[in-house]
């Protein structure tokens, strides 16, 4: 078992351990005394985790209660929001009551998001079922719906009381939505972990706690340092600005992992092309990704992406904010006018 400690606006633990879904009604009655337990799923995740789930809870005391979306991104969305607090208040859940987010990211931003609005907030757990979620939105208290015009414009910064990753999980995952994980796993080390990603040479498998954990770590120092996102923070978004313009304009046909895969690709070539990054890096960077199944070339042009990025929440005024790797290990945040914003995706392009 592995243990890493947040210390945000709320202090709690992120659990990493095999078999832990059996344990995580124990686990949850250490940090929330029991009592009726919303648990949001979807529908794939559903089948395979929820009963396990409600059986563990019971047996600790919680008396659970399920409420299922559709998997996908389209969940993510303000009618799926507004069904999910509907069915609190039906239930008659109360602000002593929990909340708990069983599923990949679409789930735990719109968990999280009920949570922190739901009678102005109630306690919220979060039990990650892909790698993604696990390394990355489980952890931080980022929590969002999308809106026509743009992903995860509708949100609020509002932590878990417990986050509990049990890596067997993975085993049911098709290899696409694995690879979508490792995307943001790669993200790591190319931020500000050369060791990670030297790690991420030999395969992922069979040091797939560790690789966790560190993950974890590194996001936990930055969510510790920065929690509403104003400054070092902002590295966590490399790649994104240009992956959620892709995500968007492919009306979501195009995951988030492969999104931030590509967007990861353009702005490396573009910042060696830029005089930013030795190629060499960028190369190491490009064979890193598609070593793990991860498509490295956009369909869309630069001005395509640029019209999306520029409704993006990390436009502030005329600027935007790019994360620039300078090299691995070694990202940067770096503003640019939003009138160069097109050219630089140009560049990577």
């Amino acid at each position: 078992m592995k243990k890493v400690t947040v210390t945000a606006s709320l202090t709690y633990d992120v659990i990493i351990d095999n078999g832990i879904l059996d344990r995580a009604g124990a686990e949850s009655a250490k940090v929330i005394k029991p009592c009726r337990a919303a648990i949001l799923t979807d529908s794939n995740v559903a089948p395979l985790y929820a009963e396990r789930l409600e059986k563990s809870l019971k047996a600790a005391g919680f008396s659970p209660i399920r409420f299922t979306v559709k998997a996908g991104e389209g969940s993510k969305s303000a009618e799926s929001y507004l069904s999910f607090l509907n069915f609190l208040a039906e239930n008659q859940i109360t602000r002593t009551d929990c909340i708990f987010a069983l599923g990949g990211g679409v789930v735990g931003d719109l968990a999280g998001f009920a949570a922190a609005t739901y009678l102005r907030g109630i306690r919220f757990i979060q039990i990650p079922t892909t790698l993604l979620a696990m390394v990355d939105s489980s952890v931080g208290g980022k929590t969002a719906i999308d809106i026509p015009a743009g992903k995860n414009l509708v949100g609020a910064f509002y932590q878990p009381s417990l986050v509990l990753c049990d890596p067997k999980t993975l085993d049911t995952l098709s290899k696409d939505i694995f690879a979508d994980g490792c995307a943001e796993v790669i993200k790591y080390g190319i931020i500000n972990d050369k060791e990670l990603f030297k790690k991420l040479k030999s395969p992922i498998n069979s040091q797939i706690e560790e690789i966790i954990e560190r993950c974890v770590i590194d996001k936990r120092d930055v969510v510790n340092a920065d929690e509403r996102d104003v400054g070092v923070r902002q590295l966590l978004n490399l790649g994104h600005t240009a992956a959620h313009s892709i995500e968007a304009l492919s009306h979501f046909e195009v995951s988030h992992g492969s999104a931030v895969a590509i967007g990861t690709a353009i702005i490396s070539r573009a910042a060696t092309k830029l005089g930013y990054c030795p190629e060499s890096d960028t190369k190491q960077i490009v064979n890193m990704l598609e070593s793990y199944g991860l498509p490295t070339n956009c369909p869309y042009s630069a001005s395509e992406l640029a019209e999306v990025a520029l409704r993006d929440k990390k436009r502030n005024g005329d600027t935007i904010n790019l994360i620039v790797p300078f090299g691995i290990g070694n990202s940067r945040i770096h503003k640019i006018p939003v009138t160069d914003l097109e050219g630089f995706f140009a560049a990577g392009l």
